[in-house]
């Protein structure tokens, strides 16, 4: 990734990337399974970021 980035954009690209994580094990077990998964995941891929 280049280094010369706007600072909004490099926020919203770090807050992208904080968010692109799965659901923590403990909240699958103190929800009994009812949240597995994380709606919001994104690859890298296949959709694309509006940055």
């Amino acid at each position: 990734m280049a280094r010369a980035k706007a600072l909004g954009r490099k926020l919203r690209l770090a807050r992208a990337l904080k968010s692109n994580s799965p659901v923590p094990a403990w909240v699958v077990v103190k929800t009994m399974r009812r949240y597995t998964f994380n709606p919001k995941r994104r690859h890298w891929r296949r959709s694309k970021l509006k940055v």
